[in-house]
């Protein structure tokens, strides 16, 4: 197939829909010779960070020397960005050749009697078998969804599990206990293999304890005892220093956006820390500038100025709270238009209760995607807050809408899906004349 052709048999199987499972993949993998065998990984699982995490850690490791791999989902734009080795995206051709290949395995499968693999767990072979033909060092691999059953999860023995922030999402797989959700994240805890955890509530901390204690499976956490300190934080920057029992940094530069992202880096530090104790090369000045160099597209990244463009692929609860924090500290003297699309799937209500209360004017749209929720129904949910609202079916007329209705000093904060914000970045991005 070339790359069109693959496309057009990516895009037929993703109809499908989830399919949670791993014996469909092992069964792929195996007839793809086991790559995940032989590969280096750091396993990446949690609601909100995992991308942010994941991007710092490549970011750090290519610094030190490092052959890096990163495999995240979902795309912005393209597939093509789910595969990165230092930092560049897998080539068309490569990414035709890998799937015309695991497609040949899919297809004996089926004749075989196997179900045929879901589209997650297509992608995620192509990323072992990709990686591993070029001879990477290490692999950041974020989980899809969940954890136990997530296609990522055929990693025996990583290097490093990772569980970033825990809240609720993928209630319709998960349920809606946070004790039930932590479970299926920390299912990429492995026997014997070290566990760095983000700051949890404690429920989801003591739970996460309990599993690493049946496990032998050693935690790392940071639930107490950080000192940090904010000398600097502005759209363009924070620099900021922390200490804890296992390291110290003075003036570190991030230029990842929001609190949030405070707490991400500090959890990466002390999966650093981790690494350095199971040989792992790292200089704390290729840390500190493997963190200067970290950018992750679509989460608070300011797009223009004169308006101010901020797209941010909060698209959860827990995403909305910790974009409206960044609201309050950011742009609290600035008058705020909401673009924003969403998927039916979501918490929309709680979402909307959050957000709304920081704007001044919403533009709605529907994200380019089967889930999406329609304009009347997310409009129906707004009433209440008495708020002006207009309405683009179409994500591009919709930012022109926003754009227009938005003075010079003010921003235009759009949010809401994934798939909204890549197909505005990508606009935007050929299409602004200040593009940063």
């Amino acid at each position: 197939m070339d790359y069109q052709q693959t496309l057009t048999y990516i895009n037929q199987l993703s109809i499908s829909g989830v399919t949670l499972g791993l014996e469909r993949i092992k069964e792929l993998l195996k007839r793809l010779g086991n790559p995940q065998k032989q590969l280096r990984c750091i396993h990446v699982a949690g609601t909100n960070g995992k991308g942010s995490a994941c991007a710092l850690l490549e970011s750090i490791l290519r610094e030190s020397g490092y052959k890096t791999a990163l495999y995240t989902s979902p795309h912005l734009v393209c597939y093509n960005e789910r595969y990165q080795i230092n930092g560049i995206c897998i080539s068309d051709e490569y990414f035709a050749k890998e799937v015309t290949l695991v497609k040949k395995h899919c297809d004996q499968m089926v004749c075989d009697g196997f179900e045929h693999p879901t589209i997650f767990e297509i992608l995620t072979a192509v990323a072992f078998h990709y990686f591993l033909i070029e001879s990477v060092d290490i692999i950041l691999l974020e989980v899809g969804l969940g954890g136990i059953f997530d296609a990522t999860n055929v990693i025996e023995k990583p290097l490093l599990s990772i569980i970033m922030s825990i809240g609720m999402d993928h209630m319709e797989y998960f349920g809606n206990d946070i004790e039930k959700i932590a479970v299926e994240k920390a299912g990429i805890i492995k026997e014997n293999c070290p566990v760095v955890l983000y700051p949890q509530k404690n429920l989801v901390y003591n739970k996460i304890v309990n599993i690493c204690k049946e496990k032998k499976a050693t935690l790392y956490s940071l639930q107490k005892q950080v000192q940090k300190k904010v000398f600097l934080q502005n759209i363009e920057k924070t620099i900021f220093s922390v200490s804890t029992p296992y390291y110290q940094y003075n003036l570190i530069d991030l230029r990842l956006l929001g609190d949030y992202q405070i707490l991400n880096c500090i959890t990466v530090l002390l999966a650093c820390h981790v690494l350095q104790k199971n040989g792992i090369s790292l200089k704390k000045e290729n840390i500190l500038n493997g963190i200067q160099k970290t950018h992750w597209q679509g989460r608070m990244e300011i797009m223009n100025y004169n308006p101010i463009v901020l797209l941010d692929g909060a698209h959860n609860t827990d995403g909305i709270l910790m974009l409206a924090q960044s609201i309050q500290k950011y742009f609290k003297h600035k008058k705020i238009t909401l673009l924003l699309g969403v998927l039916g799937d979501k918490e929309y209500e709680k979402m909307i209760q959050i957000i709304l209360p920081l704007v001044d004017k919403i533009v709605l749209t529907e994200p380019n995607n089967y889930r999406k929720l329609n304009l009347e129904k997310l409009e129906e949910a707004m009433i209440p807050f008495h708020k002006p609202i207009l309405k683009q079916i179409h994500v591009k007329e919709a930012y022109l809408t926003a754009l227009s209705i938005t003075s010079n000093k003010d921003a235009v904060i759009c949010c809401g899906s994934l798939y909204m914000i890549g197909t505005l970045r990508n606009y935007i991005s050929l299409h602004s004349e200040v593009l940063l």
